[in-house]
């Protein structure tokens, strides 16, 4: 099979370096959630050490303990914007290795939380690890895109998922009281993804530059086929390259585009709208609220240690995205968007149903804790890690930089109100929460069915030709309703 040809010892080795990224994103999301007490605790008692008035106020230990979480969507948004920038004036190897710097330095920061004031070292090691994660998930799909094959570049941008769940996963069991989420332990928990960085850090100095970047960017064209040739083992490089001189000459027809002519000029303007709406969609799908509410319904439901369930919930993600690995390449990226979003749709109206009548039928709580595997399980299906790679493959190399910044800013945008209004909205709506996601999530159903294209199998050209035909097609829609229109007056 040419697909398996492909699949080289140098490739893998890229691949898994690159998403060492997503990796340590994904225990920056998880880490914070089981210490949660005991770091509270010990935050009230460095507050009393500091000033005797602050023992009184609750309140102020909410700031603060809210703040350490929220920060770090702060930290990804401000730097997902420089991805552009920095992915280009680096390369994308060597911007990977100089951002992992700020990895390093946010989790120092945190894992010496005890020896100064605990909660402005953890806020500030949070919010340097956002700068690096937000830089992070703009460089690695990029990076991941441009050095997969075609035929494998669903597979191998899925692990971008992959990644992150296991990293959540690995966070939650570390953060068991009896290992790391302890008084003594927890800022070695937080600060353990360093390891993940100084790991990512040293390999990529094995790592090939993109011979996309090279070819098309810097115009080194023997550098770009030896990179490609220890890409793919001894296949001939020569298709690829012609697809690369192809989308040159587009890019040097296309000046580099900014941020602004991204919104400004027309020829874009449906490829951003599915830009965004893909990552609005994962962020406000209501799978941040799961895991919020997971513990909740597992203890209502009589299970002794609901963490134990919860860590189940994580096992079930995990295996899900592995499986959404072998299905990206199989089923399209888009069919399987529309499943994903369709299936938590229906999980989201079993789970409010489950949650309205607990109260009268006590069964109703077994609806409810299937329905949130159901949710999970769909979400890893599409909604969980096409956003990730998607952006990347709906863009040629002028458009693409600005395009993962914007996509990726809003992504970190969605992900901080979502953490911030959540927990008010579930106070107001009570069990009815998760019918707005039902709503939120029919209206992504239909806009995915209508504007997102499929871009399986396909060239950067060809995605670009299946947007121009649906402008045109609109267009000639429009135009007849308009000649219909005048007939009729």
């Amino acid at each position: 099979m040419q697909t398996e040809k492909h699949l080289t010892g140098t490739l893998i080795l890229s691949v898994f370096t690159a998403v060492l990224g997503f990796f340590q994103y994904g225990y920056s999301l998880g880490v914070i959630n089981a210490p949660q007490k005991v770091i509270e605790a010990h935050y009230g008692r460095v507050l009393a050490d500091i000033s005797e008035d602050l023992t009184a106020t609750p309140h102020i230990l909410t700031m603060y303990w809210s703040l350490s979480v929220s920060v770090f969507a702060i930290g990804g948004m401000v730097s997902s914007f420089t991805v552009g920038w920095i992915g280009d004036r680096l390369g994308r190897v060597k911007a990977m290795l100089v951002v992992n710097v700020l990895s390093i330095a946010g989790n120092l920061l945190m894992g010496l939380a005890k020896f100064g004031p605990s909660h402005i070292l953890i806020i500030s090691g949070r919010a340097v690890t956002g700068l690096y994660c937000g830089l992070s998930s703009g460089l690695v799909p990029m990076y991941v895109s441009e050095v997969s094959p075609t035929a494998l570049r669903g597979a191998l941008g899925t692990l971008h998922q992959l990644a992150i769940v296991t990293g959540i996963l690995f966070s939650q069991i570390l953060g068991l009281d009896f290992l790391l989420g302890n008084d003594e332990m927890w800022p070695l928990l937080l600060g353990l993804s360093g390891v993940a960085a100084l790991l990512q850090f040293f390999l990529l100095l094995l790592c090939p530059e993109s011979p996309r970047y090279l070819y098309i960017k810097l115009g080194k064209v023997e550098e770009a086929k030896k990179n490609l040739k220890r890409l793919r083992g001894n296949c001939d490089p020569m298709k690829e390259i012609e697809e690369m001189e192809k989308e040159k000459q587009e890019a040097a027809s296309e000046k580099k585009v900014s941020i602004r002519q991204l919104f400004t000029s027309s020829k874009y303007r449906q490829a951003v709208i599915v830009a965004l709406m893909v990552q609005i969609s994962q962020q406000f799908s209501g799978i941040n609220a799961i895991f919020y509410y997971s513990t909740n319904i597992f203890e209502r439901a009589g299970v002794d240690q609901p963490v134990y369930a919860t860590i189940g919930v994580g096992v079930v993600n995990t295996v899900f995205t592995v499986i959404s690995v072998f299905l990206v390449e199989k089923a399209g990226r888009r069919s399987l968007f529309l499943a994903g979003l369709m299936g938590m749709l229906v999980s989201a109206v079993a789970m409010t149903v489950g949650l309205v009548l607990l109260s009268k039928f006590a069964w109703m709580s077994y609806v409810s804790m299937v329905a949130i595997f159901l949710f999970v399980i769909f979400f890893e299906v599409g909604p969980g890690p096409i956003p990730w790679f998607i952006v990347a493959e709906l863009f040629s190399q002028g458009p693409r930089p600005a395009a993962i910044a914007v996509a990726g800013f809003c992504n970190w945008a969605c992900n901080f109100i979502v953490g911030m209004c959540f927990q008010y909205i579930a106070d107001l709506c009570g069990p009815y929460v998760f019918a707005i996601f039902a709503g939120l999530l029919l209206i992504f159903f239909l806009f995915a069915h209508f504007r997102v294209p499929e871009t399986k199998g396909k060239s950067f050209e060809e995605i670009a030709a299946v947007f121009r035909r649906k402008k045109l097609s609109a267009k000639a829609m429009t135009e007849l309703q308009d000649l219909r229109r005048s007939e009729e007056a």
